[in-house]
């Protein structure tokens, strides 16, 4: 009788491994791998204020304060977001959220600032989340 109880158990608990071992999935290799990693963004309004000024007026008009990063679908929403709006010489489109946001794209607010202004905190941007992977949710803090 314990030799039979040993091989049920021993049955069970094989059974219970093949089942668990089968649940696992891999993440589909077409897609990139997402992050539900969220973190602050202290972005620094004193050296580019026409950028701040912009980010926190579009915010308090509705705009999300949060970015979700999303690096493939930025040419797409910068292209959704700045239709219809009209280069002006001397001055560059800034949109927020930014293209590289998922939340970027149709709707984004958009207002004319210095290009030196609105590239230089692009690429400062930039170069502070080069290291998060896409879907990193990002709160901007001005300071």
């Amino acid at each position: 009788m314990r030799r039979i109880l040993n091989a049920i158990i021993s049955t069970v608990t094989l059974l219970l491994l093949c089942t668990a071992c089968t649940q696992v999935k891999e993440p589909p290799i077409d897609k990139p791998v997402v992050s539900s990693e969220s973190i602050e963004l202290i972005f620094p309004a004193d050296r580019y204020p026409e950028t701040a000024k912009h980010i926190q007026n579009a915010i308090e008009s509705g705009q999300p304060a949060t970015c979700t990063i999303d690096r493939d679908g930025a040419e797409e929403n910068r292209k959704l977001s700045l239709r219809g709006i009209d280069t002006k010489k001397g001055y560059d489109r800034d949109e927020w959220p930014m293209a590289m946001c998922a939340e970027g794209g149709a709707g984004a607010d958009i207002e004319y600032i210095s290009p030196s202004d609105n590239r230089g905190a692009g690429s400062w941007v930039g170069n502070k989340l080069e290291e998060y992977p896409d879907g990193t949710v990002v709160e901007f803090i001005l300071e």
